[in-house]
């Protein structure tokens, strides 16, 4: 006697819309026949493998039970009055696809079943009369082959779920990808304006940033301090070997320092006035007192 199957632990709970897959619960086998004598030795035969069978007598009543009940294979005879086996088959294909669908039937009806099985309509082919452990042995194979179907669908709806969410989180990126790029041009254009506004100070102007980068030098300032290229973005000590010590130490208030046999009045501002700084302004106003050379 072959062991009942055993069906892999599910990786997800299933969808609450859905039946739960069969290796959350007892498998369900339908027999349609319409000979009581055949449903009944089937049955027999097949209920010491565990599974929870349920039978009818024709494709009709067959296909309102699938309509109630969760099946998870489906074994028909084939030679039915009303509707065949394969059509039966077909439409239940049709109205429940995750079913397995294996007919019944004799070598002489092979040819009515061939096209059924090209189509997809049914999984296997078995002949009448049966022998009963071959019988028992192909349905728990169709059984496997069910638990196979569940496992590939959950992971397809895993995957199209995962695909959703990271499609979602590529949307969300760009927009704020595309809130950056605003930000940053906004702050381009601000820069650019506040670039225009110092090079109209009639003194020289010098801004460095927390980490003592230039970051703001007016004309005036650039002239006095003998640069020639742009320094901004370097740091105070590259961009301003000669007198970076000097700048570096002053704070916040007015200060007078000398710079190139020059008096000045430093008027350090620092931004946001808070601690720690997250740079400062250094206005340099020309003073009018002598140098020490005059006195």
């Amino acid at each position: 006697m072959e062991a009942p199957i055993q069906a892999p632990a599910p990786l997800s709970a299933p969808d609450l819309g859905s039946p739960p897959p069969l290796a959350q619960r007892q498998p369900t086998l339908l027999l349609v026949d319409d000979e009581d004598n055949i449903l009944s030795a089937m049955k027999r035969l097949l209920r010491r493998d565990g599974y929870r069978i349920l039978s009818a007598a024709g494709g009709d009543e067959a296909l309102a039970l699938l309509d109630r009940e969760t099946v998870d294979v489906i074994v028909s005879d084939q030679r039915m009055p009303g509707m065949s086996g394969v059509e039966f088959l077909r439409r239940a294909r049709l109205s429940h696809p995750d079913t397995v669908r294996i007919v019944l039937s004799g070598y002489t009806e092979l040819q009515s079943v061939t096209g059924a099985i090209n189509e997809g309509a049914v999984y296997k082919f078995l002949t009448k009369p049966w022998d009963d452990e071959q019988l028992r042995a192909n349905i728990a194979e169709a059984f496997r082959h069910k638990v196979l179907l569940d496992e590939n669908h959950r992971l397809a709806d895993t995957l199209a779920q995962r695909n959703q969410d990271l499609a979602a989180a590529n949307q969300q990126l760009q927009r704020l990808l595309d809130d950056r790029e605003h930000s940053i041009a906004r702050h381009r254009s601000a820069l650019a304006v506040l670039q225009e506004v110092i090079e109209l100070l009639p003194w020289p102007v010098l801004g460095v940033d927390e980490e003592e980068r230039v970051v703001a030098l007016n004309g005036r300032a650039a002239s006095l301090f003998g640069v020639a290229d742009s320094p901004l973005g370097q740091a105070l000590a590259q961009a301003l070997p000669e007198h970076a010590g000097l700048l570096t130490g002053l704070k916040q208030g007015d200060t007078e320092i000398r710079l190139r046999d020059q008096r000045f009045l430093a008027h350090v501002r620092m931004l946001d006035g808070k601690a720690p700084n997250r740079g400062r302004t250094v206005l340099l106003i020309p003073g009018d007192a002598p140098d020490e050379a005059g006195r």
